[in-house]
């Protein structure tokens, strides 16, 4: 007897994922490439995919499509660290990619914080085990940046080379829709959730030293802060009303 259609499409889908052909967190092929993949309707491909999602093998979320489940990455907001050190803490090899390492006029944004001028602008792709996780574009000034190469950044975070002493970070982080670009690094649809976070590192006296804008696939990382009970309310601090 020949296996029912739907099983059968499961089970080779859990063949190529035990396989490594799709990775965890990894978006799987959209259901009508899956159709016609296996020359099935599509409600046989979803019904194979709802049968491994109750397996707990995969997901499915709004704007995403499926993907092969996967626990989301903790980062803690309590302290000023990397992302290096977020998934190395996590168990998971990070790697970086510098996409683009280049001097230029500083975005408005950018101006208002550091002064307007050129800025070291370094945008990269950071990696978890292999898998895209992250874009993030660092801004300089050029009076820092002026020494730093292409090797160093993508070797290492800014934090190692500034030739100067932190003090700390202000942090805020949003939702957006995923870019057309951000979508093609980052291996997931255009429009799709993603975490967008800006960063204003500033040096022992106060004065902004670093900007950085983070972006997350909304599917693989969550952001968790310690609210230690200090006063009788459970409205997290620090919120802020988007104008």
């Amino acid at each position: 007897m020949r296996p029912v259609r739907y099983l059968a499409i499961a089970d080779d889908l859990r063949e190529r994922v035990a396989r490594g052909e799709f990775a965890a967190g990894r978006l799987l092929p959209s259901e009508s490439e899956l159709s016609a993949a296996y020359d099935a309707s599509r409600v046989t491909v979803r019904k194979a995919l709802e049968a491994l999602r109750d397996e707990g093998l995969v997901d499915a979320r709004q704007g995403f499509g499926w993907f092969v489940s996967a626990d989301p990455l903790r980062q803690s907001l309590g302290r000023l660290g990397t992302i290096e050190g977020q998934l190395a803490a996590s168990g998971l090899a990070p790697e970086r990619r510098v996409l683009d390492f280049r001097f230029v006029p500083a975005p408005a944004w950018v101006a208002k914080e550091l002064g307007p001028g050129s800025v070291l602008e370094v945008r990269r792709l950071n990696l978890a085990d292999g898998e895209p996780f992250a874009r993030v574009t660092v801004w300089c000034p050029e009076k820092l940046g002026s020494s730093l190469s292409r090797d160093e950044v993508e070797r290492s975070p800014f934090y190692e080379w500034l030739p100067i002493e932190l003090g700390g970070a202000t942090q805020t982080i949003g939702a957006a829709a995923a870019s057309a670009d951000d979508a093609d690094v980052l291996a997931i649809p255009a429009g799709s959730p993603v975490l967008v976070c800006r960063r204003i590192t500033t040096s022992t006296d106060g004065e902004p030293v670093l900007l950085s804008e983070h972006v997350f696939p909304a599917h693989r990382t969550e952001f968790v802060v310690d609210l230690p009970r200090s006063e009788p309310s459970i409205a997290p601090t620090g919120m802020r009303l988007v104008e």
